[in-house]
């Protein structure tokens, strides 16, 4: 055996015994959450237990990263602890998370990168959809888009809190890269038309102006969508990303073609109970106010005098009055925290209506 085979077959051993601790260690942790799971309910007898926590996750990741040791990225290592989190959570009790689909858009691809791929993931055809499977108790959680970083808010999805009870429990952001896939029998140049979202097509306009001016784009509604008549149709390409290329058989034509390479999209995570601080959290409220002069000024100055980071202003119009407004705001900080507290009390003094939808986790993946 030459000096090369020696280290080689050490190394090996070693790796074969640390992926038997490894094993040892994940089936311990398994057994600690089904004891988890054994308390919760000797204590709760007859109820519906909540065995997700979404303050506790975030937690236990935001450790993870803070001190893993490397090589391994500290994305890709919390990634990981994801996984084994999901897993152990699925013998406690499995989750239905509803999100919007059809399957292999962005949606799902955030859905699984918050819970983990051993959730139970139910696709549906309308952001009104996923809040009402939610509120029937059909799905423990849902996920919907709220925003993105080159064309900004989901205007649908903020609506939609004002005449919901469901609280944001929680946020995941995602990188998004969009590809012009095509089927792997069909010739590039004898493309004709490419489907896509509107959303796609906007965050991609200055690629698709240059390089494909004359093809014909159809919006549907969704990425999804678009893979599946891509797959169907001769002459046909779509613009989607790696979940639909896979899941409808396609291959990129053109890879990576958003304008901004930073393109990420935003998604809340839906649900009907209220999250406990974490320790990173952000809130975020619903405001009408009264239309007078400086009512804005007044709605913003408290966030102000308590050194508190505004993450997200936007408005609506308020769906009970002509020309009245509704604010949206993101904050930094929980609920419950004394000086959030202050501000939220003061506001409700001088709003006509404050909707508070949720205190919840930053995102940590």
């Amino acid at each position: 055996m030459s000096d090369e085979e020696a280290r080689l077959a050490r190394l090996r051993e070693r790796i074969d015994q640390i992926d038997d601790d490894l094993l040892r260690l994940i089936s311990e942790r398994a057994e600690c959450a089904r004891d988890v799971a054994e308390v919760k309910q000797e204590a709760n007898p007859g109820e519906e237990v909540a065995f997700y926590r979404p303050e506790r996750e975030a937690r236990i990741l935001s450790r993870v990263r803070e001190r893993n040791p490397g090589p391994l990225a500290d994305e890709e290592m919390a990634r990981l602890f994801r996984e084994v989190m999901s897993a152990c959570l699925a013998l406690e009790k499995p989750m239905t998370i509803a999100f919007l689909g059809p399957e292999g858009t962005f949606t799902q691809a955030a859905a699984l990168k918050h819970f983990g791929h051993s959730v139970l993931s139910t696709p549906l055809a309308a952001i009104d959809d996923v809040f009402r499977e939610v509120a029937s108790g059909n799905a423990h959680y849902g996920v919907v888009p709220v925003e993105n970083s080159t064309e900004g808010m989901i205007n649908h999805t903020l609506d939609m809190f004002m005449g919901s009870a469901l609280k944001i429990c929680g946020e995941v952001q995602l990188r998004i890269h969009h590809h012009l896939l095509r089927r792997p029998d069909q010739d590039e140049a004898g493309i004709t038309r490419i489907y896509s979202h509107q959303q796609s097509f906007a965050q991609c306009r200055k690629w698709l102006d240059s390089h494909w001016p004359a093809v014909e784009r159809i919006k549907v509604s969704s990425n999804g969508e678009a893979a599946r008549l891509a797959s169907e149709e001769e002459g046909a390409a779509a613009i989607a990303g790696d979940m639909a290329a896979s899941l409808y058989g396609l291959e990129p034509a053109h890879s990576n073609i958003e304008d901004r390479p930073d393109n990420t999209t935003r998604f809340l995570i839906i649900g009907t109970e209220a999250v406990p601080p974490s320790g990173q959290d952000k809130t975020s409220i619903l405001v009408s106010t009264r239309n007078r002069p400086g009512a804005l000024y007044e709605l913003l100055e408290p966030f102000k005098r308590e050194g508190i980071d505004l993450t997200r202003l936007e408005t609506r119009p308020s769906p009970s009055a002509t020309w009245a407004y509704v604010f949206y705001i993101d904050f930094v900080g929980h609920r419950d925290a004394p000086a959030v507290r202050a501000v939220l009390d003061e506001i409700e003094a001088q709003s006509q209506e404050l909707k508070h939808l949720g205190s919840y986790p930053m995102g940590v993946l």
